[in-house]
């Protein structure tokens, strides 16, 4: 039984769901993406995505009009396996196509471009054997991509990002919620102080580079929260 942590973009709200791994990911239609394959290769307890990212592969499937196999979707930052700014960690990305002929591959993308759902869709020519369509938001805090600055307030998948990272190095953030409150930014501050950044609470470029390039593929550590 997985636990998901859904942002809810509508309602600003952070939602709570426990699913099995055959059944379908909350506000996905029918069984067109179970809890299994959303995870992937993940070996977590706990998944996290955002509304409209499920609402996006919703509109996909329907445009689409065939199943679509997911190759690669969530992953935590501890675990590793894509870049250090990826939006898998933020459980908004899907790779999807690998088992496609080239005809079919081509469809699919053509259909992913055409829909107008997703915010990016990955140009063929770095991703010639699969396709990467993702739900990503916020202007990035890096002038090469990348993930939204966040701080005191905000809210989301990024968020849960920033506690994972956090809680894994040690500095506690009173839990993984999804929820940039005080506890939050004194961690934020703690580890900025520690790493010789900007002390200001906010994670912008550089604090984001700085927390994923230590965090990525270290693995579970004991105050991984989890």
């Amino acid at each position: 039984m997985a636990k998901i942590k859904i942002y809810n973009n509508d309602t600003n709200r952070m939602e709570t769901y426990y699913r099995g791994e055959q059944e379908a990911m909350p506000y996905v239609t029918g069984r067109t993406l179970t809890v299994k394959e959303f995870r992937g290769s993940s070996n977590s307890n706990l998944l996290w995505t955002e509304k409209r990212a499920m609402l996006a592969w919703n509109s996909q499937r329907y445009i689409y009009g065939k199943p679509i196999k997911v190759g690669y979707a969530f992953r935590r930052p501890w675990e590793g396996g894509h870049s250090t700014l990826s939006q898998h960690y933020a459980g908004l990305a899907f790779d999807v196509g690998q088992t496609l002929t080239t005809t079919e591959r081509n469809n699919l993308y053509n259909s992913a471009v055409n829909s107008g759902v997703w915010t990016y869709v990955e140009p063929q020519i770095l991703t010639p054997t699969w396709i990467h369509f993702d739900k990503r938001r916020g202007n990035p805090a890096c002038s090469t991509g990348g993930y939204p600055q966040i701080q005191v307030g905000s809210r989301g998948a990024y968020v849960m990002i920033a506690q994972d990272d956090l809680n894994t190095l040690g500095y506690k953030t009173g839990g993984l919620d999804g929820i940039f409150g005080s506890n939050t930014q004194t961690a934020v501050r703690n580890y900025q102080q520690n790493k010789g950044l900007a002390v200001d609470g906010i994670i912008g470029c550089n604090t984001w580079k700085s927390l994923q390039e230590d965090v990525l593929g270290k693995g579970k550590t004991s105050t991984t929260i989890d």
